[in-house]
C-alpha cells in the first residue's frame, strides 16, 4: 500500500477521470456495434432459428420494438467490446489501496474469472440454448405456431447466456476462498451432498421450467464444483506448520 495518503477531494477526482474514461469507451463501443446490430443480432438469434421450423422468423409487435432491441443489441455489445479498458481502469484506481502481495493475485484472478465467464457464455450459446429451444418448440403443432418477438428473445437470452457465464465463476470464487483460507478441499469434499442439492435448486431457478435446460445447467455445476475442490486441493492456503516446544 502506498504510503502518500491522498486526500478525499483527489480520490473523487480520480474516480470521476476512470468513470468518463469508461463511458468514453463504452459509447465508443455502442456507435461501432450499432453500425453492425443486424449482423450482431443474427448471431444472437442464430441458436433459435437453427432450430425453428423452416421459413419461420421473429417478429416485432409494436412499432418501435425493433429500433429498440438494435439499440439494447448495440449497448450489450459496446459495453461487452469496452470491458477489457473499464477492468483495466478500475484496476488503476484500485491499486494504489492494495498490498503488494494483494496486486499479485488480482490480475491472475481477474485474468482467470474473465476466461471462465467467456467459457459459460460459449457453452450457453453452442450447447444449452439450442437444446432447450428444441425442447421447447417441440410442443408447436400444425395449431400452435411459434413466433417468438425480438424483445422478448433478446430478453431471455441475454440472461440466459449471462446465467451460464456466472455459474462458470463458480471455481474462481471458491478458489479465492480457498486461498484466503476460509474453505479447503475437506470442506468442499464433505458438503458435496448439499452443494449437489443446491445446484439442482440454483439451476430451477435460474432456467426456463423445463428438466433439459436444468440439467444442462446442474451438469456443468457439479463438474465445476468438482474442479473448485481439485484446485483447492492444489493452491489452497496451506496450513501453517506447528512449532514444537523445547
Amino acid at each position: 500500500m502506498d504510503e502518500k495518503k491522498l486526500p478525499l477531494t483527489a480520490h473523487l477526482k480520480e474516480l470521476r477521470d476512470r468513470l468518463i474514461y469508461s463511458f468514453i469507451a463504452i459509447g465508443l463501443g455502442f456507435v461501432l456495434c450499432y453500425a453492425l446490430k443486424e449482423t450482431l443480432f443474427d448471431i444472437l438469434a442464430a441458436p433459435l432459428l437453427k432450430v425453428m421450423p423452416s421459413g419461420s422468423s421473429l417478429i416485432f409487435t409494436s412499432v418501435a420494438e425493433a429500433f429498440f432491441t438494435y439499440m439494447k443489441v448495440a449497448f450489450i455489445g459496446g459495453l461487452i467490446l469496452a470491458s477489457p479498458f473499464v477492468l483495466y481502469q478500475i484496476w488503476i484506481f484500485v491499486a494504489p489501496g492494495l498490498y503488494r502481495h494483494e496486486r499479485r493475485y488480482v490480475i491472475p484472478f481477474v485474468s482467470l474469472g474473465s476466461l471462465f465467464f467467456a467459457v459459460g457464455i460459449l457453452f450457453g450459446y453452442f450447447v444449452a440454448i439450442p437444446f432447450g429451444f428444441r425442447f421447447l418448440l417441440g410442443y408447436a403443432t400444425d395449431f400452435i405456431k411459434p413466433m417468438p418477438s425480438m424483445k422478448e428473445y433478446l430478453s431471455f437470452s441475454v440472461k440466459f447466456l449471462l446465467a451460464f457465464g456466472l455459474v462458470f465463476e463458480f471455481p474462481v470464487a471458491l478458489l479465492l476462498l480457498a486461498k484466503m483460507g476460509v474453505i479447503d478441499a475437506k470442506t468442499l469434499s464433505r458438503q458435496r451432498k448439499y452443494a449437489i442439492l443446491l445446484i439442482f435448486v440454483f439451476a430451477a431457478v435460474m432456467t426456463p421450467p423445463d428438466i433439459i435446460s436444468q440439467v444442462l445447467m446442474a451438469l456443468p455445476l457439479m463438474g465445476l464444483y468438482e474442479l473448485s475442490i481439485l484446485l483447492a486441493r492444489l493452491f489452497g492456503k496451506r496450513p501453517a506448520p506447528v512449532q514444537s516446544s523445547t
